[in-house]
């Protein structure tokens, strides 16, 4: 049976938010996302986790949000992270960008002030009343401190407009009472967690990795949705390892920054209190890369 958004299945990509000298570089953003449309990305998530949210002012966001949608300029969907713990922020953030054009937004469950189920459904009820775009809920635990229960997430489900999943707590057993229980078009929020999330019924990933590999994750996703479980196991293999060896430097975005850089993709700055790759963990990085069979260029 189809899910309820899948023309958000397969590969969408949390994109990193690029800087140079302490500001945002708007051209270098415009060129990353013409490598996710080369690479037949489905959709772009600006302004994630992986984007830096936390560190942007509201005007930054605002214009990541906007510079993300024409940039995109209808060659693939645009679901840019529009959460907050505060409701009324969230509000006006999604407002913004159901306005600018988005095709869905991407929100995390709130964070820091750790409301209770019945206060977190609320906060997401709120939002789809507000709202005219699908609503992707984001559930990451380890980050917002409070897990959005299944029940939860099941209940919000009777809201024809919270069509979607990112599911981040590396539970099968959550993700599975949620996909038996309901339509939502379920996207693992973990790179390494895709083939065994699409194996019980999710439709794909909002990625990490696909910042610098998109085709290979692509490449995943398609396998699986042919049948070629061959294929999509060989491919789960290779992207685990480099996954495993690269998220786990650090907190995410610092790895995926540090790897750009080292493409030539990014100037890898990050803004604090993220701070940048420490030596040691850039070489493992670096033999991480080349390991997957990266070309890089020696350092200087």
């Amino acid at each position: 049976m189809p899910t309820r958004a899948e023309q958000f299945a397969g590969l969408s990509v949390a994109i990193v938010t690029p800087f140079r000298d302490g500001a945002v570089d708007y051209e270098r953003l415009r060129e990353q996302i013409d490598f996710q449309a080369a690479a037949g990305t489905t959709c772009i998530c600006p302004v994630g986790t992986t984007g830096e949210s936390p560190t942007l002012t509201h005007d930054e966001h605002e214009r990541v949000i906007a510079a993300s949608i024409e940039a995109a300029a209808g060659r693939m969907l645009v679901m840019p992270g529009t959460g907050s713990n505060s409701t009324a922020e969230a509000v006006r953030l999604t407002r913004f960008a159901a306005r600018a054009g988005a095709d869905a937004a991407l929100v995390v469950g709130p964070y820091y002030n750790r409301p209770t189920q019945p206060g977190i459904e609320a906060h997401f009820r709120a939002l789809a009343e507000a709202v005219d775009v699908p609503i992707c809920v984001y559930n990451i635990p380890a980050r917002t401190g409070r897990n959005i229960e299944p029940e939860t997430i099941i209940r919000l489900a009777e809201v024809p407009t919270i069509a979607m999943l990112k599911e981040a707590t590396g539970s099968m057993d959550q993700a599975s009472q949620v996909i038996a229980a309901t339509d939502l078009t379920v996207l693992s929020g973990d790179d390494s967690m895709t083939l065994p999330l699409m194996a019980i019924g999710g439709r794909g990933v909002i990625s990490v990795v696909g910042n610098i590999v998109p085709g290979d994750m692509r490449a995943l996703c398609d396998a699986f949705d042919a049948g070629d479980m061959r294929a999509a196991r060989d491919w789960h293999a290779k992207l685990f390892t480099l996954a495993r060896d690269l998220l786990g430097l650090a907190s995410n975005p610092i790895p995926i920054k540090a790897a750009m850089a080292m493409l030539g993709r990014d100037s890898g700055e990050v803004r604090l209190p993220l701070v940048p790759l420490e030596p040691a963990l850039a070489v493992r990085l670096r033999q991480a890369l080349v390991g997957y069979g990266a070309t890089l260029p020696q350092p200087a």
